[in-house]
């Protein structure tokens, strides 16, 4: 969930003292860094994914699956064998938002051979095996993005009660013992975007109407001990919802990959951006919030109202009198421009940026697009710091800027490379919904990898005006997108001609996937083509074709998304009444269901679009591994 700093978190009012500080030296950081790397050339490809997954326990008597609340015991079990041999481990653990989370990496970062795709499942299906030692014989790890009843009576084992009048978030449903215990970061943001925002966060869903759903639906906020706030800030015909837990105690599939240098990141940065709808679209999982069937089927505007942290002023709701900008978007959104100077002519929306902040980063040489970027990202306030943190060196510390830049959760990330490091400039893929089993995850993650070779290697155009990027936000999101929404994606996706102009019209995520006949060729049909410039080993290729058939499955409509089996399990189980409720019950049987799916134990063929076996390992081989070490070494030494 971004810097984890040690030490002792600041009050608001504190952390508010300190936001010109944190600004001005993060900018000056920043200015640093990126002078002294702009030039780095020649590193390989690495790449890697994050996943979180919850921890469940399950009441077999009651038929009752609640969440466990041992995320920081199985972590200190979890990260032993890193603190011991860090550099041997074949996975890395951290803390998340929720106490009844972890997130699993693996344990070094995958390299350019394509046996490297042959081995991304069998790790994930090690991490998880990893988390399931480890727990007790009644509970399960999943990798689920949202807990059906998350925020329900009695969610958690043990039993935690929310205090609407106490704790960091005072919200009706989610208690602070949810909160990770094991780092102070996460109790702190939750304060301090509450008392940043001035007011409780407010999200707002909605519910899924059914023939015996209320109409209107509106519920009685004062059983919970609402003072009346949240009934006025909730919404008709709406589930509503309000605490950053909400949208952080939710899991997903995040991926991030190093350039060769800054240029290509800022290409792949930018060319990725407009697929980032297409794959919240593909891998849809959020149906259920808070105990009822919702309208929608993902995460990421649950997310986003989760950290809103604007002020009334910011959100344009009063004038602005204490407050410098009205901010259109939450700090947990969509892209809002490209970075390259191509994908600079398709930002056509306005952007608001500190005009101080950029006239400083281009008197200090720092592009018009970059400069625009970091701007951009800084009329944010930092919203948690340390005190041990606040006076740092310039020349050697990052702290400061990677403080905001943690804390601005986009849709694609833009990563310098770490102070005294050998990691290279990155770019991180955040839209993806978690899957249910490792054969999913693994498939999008290998495909978007898959992607970004293909970009760069037939030197694809994606662009498309950043304003049809967020148009297609908010239809992707929406109840089985994947097959009724049509969302805008480029036509001539083979010239780089930044002066052609717009060439975006509306497709069906199938059409974007699997082509469109001579209008459009299709992602997954451009992959196949990449691939057959490759030399690939019948593993590898096997493993590989089962995600791409897997993936234009999806798009087509002969596998479901994981929204779409959740949302048919729920309305055609024997005690669903027609009226939106995901009862304890029906909660337990998925929550059964999922757990024998993820572990194999039960084939779901409208799911993963028949039962695959794919081929995967758990290593390259070594006299692979010793050609892409002394690849590497020769790249670097060329420049």
């Amino acid at each position: 969930m971004g810097l984890l700093t040690e030490g002792t978190p600041l009050s608001w009012p504190e952390t508010k003292k300190y936001s010109e500080h944190v600004r001005e030296h993060g900018i000056q950081q920043f200015i640093n860094q990126f002078h002294q790397l702009k030039g780095r050339q020649g590193d390989c490809l690495k790449w890697g994914d994050e996943i979180e997954y919850m921890i469940i326990k399950l009441d077999h008597q009651n038929r009752k699956a609640r969440l466990s609340l041992r995320g920081s015991e199985l972590l200190d079990v979890l990260r032993e064998a890193e603190e011991t041999n860090p550099k041997e481990v074949r996975s890395l653990w951290r803390p998340e938002y929720a106490e009844y989370m972890v997130e699993g990496t693996p344990g070094q970062p995958y390299g350019s051979l394509v046996q490297h795709f042959n081995i991304v499942e069998h790790n994930m299906s090690f991490r998880r095996s990893e988390v399931q030692s480890l727990l007790q014989p009644d509970e399960v790890v999943l990798s689920l993005t949202t807990f059906p009843r998350l925020g329900c009576h009695d969610f958690t084992y043990p039993s935690a009660h929310p205090d609407p009048n106490g704790g960091a978030s005072r919200s009706l449903f989610f208690p602070a013992a949810a909160i990770t215990q094991s780092h102070p970061r996460f109790s702190t943001l939750t304060r301090n975007i509450r008392e940043r925002r001035g007011e409780k966060v407010a999200i707002n869903v909605p519910i899924y109407k059914d023939m015996k759903t209320p109409s209107p639906f509106i519920e009685d906020l004062s059983q919970f001990g609402d003072d009346g706030s949240s009934a006025e800030a909730a919404k008709v015909d709406h589930v509503y919802m309000d605490a950053m837990g909400f949208g952080m105690g939710c899991s997903c599939l995040q991926m991030t990959f190093q350039a060769c240098n800054i240029r290509e990141a800022r290409v792949l940065y930018d060319h990725l951006t407009p697929l980032c709808p297409v794959m919240l679209a593909l891998t849809a999982a959020s149906p259920v919030w808070r105990g009822y069937l919702a309208d929608v089927d993902c995460r990421w505007d649950v997310i986003s109202g989760s950290v809103d942290c604007r002020t009334r002023e910011e959100r344009g709701l009063e004038p602005l009198r204490n407050d410098r900008f009205v901010i259109p978007k939450s700090r947990y959104d969509s892209v809002d421009c490209y970075l390259s100077e191509c994908g600079g002519r398709y930002n056509d929306i306005p952007l608001v940026y500190d005009q101080g902040i950029k006239n400083k980063l281009v008197d200090s040489k720092v592009d018009e697009y970059m400069a625009q970027h970091i701007a951009h990202l800084f009329i944010r306030d930092s919203i948690s710091l340390f005190s041990e943190k606040i006076h740092q060196d310039d020349t050697r510390d990052m702290d400061h800027f990677e403080n905001i830049q943690s804390t601005n959760w986009q849709t694609m990330r833009f990563k310098l490379p770490p102070v005294n490091s050998d990691i290279g400039w990155r770019v991180e893929f955040r839209p993806c919904e978690v899957q249910l089993t490792d054969f999913e995850n693994a498939a999008f993650g290998v495909f978007i990898v898959l992607l970004t070779r293909a970009i760069l290697t037939f030197k694809l155009n994606m662009l498309i005006p950043i304003s049809k990027v967020d148009e297609n936000m908010k239809n992707c999101q929406k109840r089985n997108a994947v097959l009724e929404q049509k969302l805008w994606f480029r036509r001539d996706i083979f010239s780089r001609e930044c002066d052609k102009g717009d060439d975006a019209s509306q497709m069906t995520v199938n059409e974007i996937l699997n082509g469109k006949g001579e209008e459009f060729m299709g992602l997954i049909p451009l992959v196949r083509q990449y691939l057959g410039l490759l030399d690939i080993d019948a593993d590898t290729a096997c493993t590989i074709g089962q995600y791409l058939n897997f993936i234009s499955a999806r798009a087509a409509g002969t596998a479901m998304t994981t929204a779409a089996w959740i949302r048919n399990f729920i309305t055609t189980h024997p005690e669903y009444r027609q009226d939106s409720v995901v009862s304890d019950g029906i909660s337990y049987d998925l929550i059964i269901a999922t757990s024998e799916i993820s572990q194999g134990k039960r084939e779901c063929p409208e799911l993963l679009g028949g039962t695959p076996k794919t081929r995967t390992s758990e290593d390259i081989p070594k006299a692979m591994k010793k050609i892409i070490k002394m690849a590497c070494m020769a790249s670097r030494s060329a420049e």
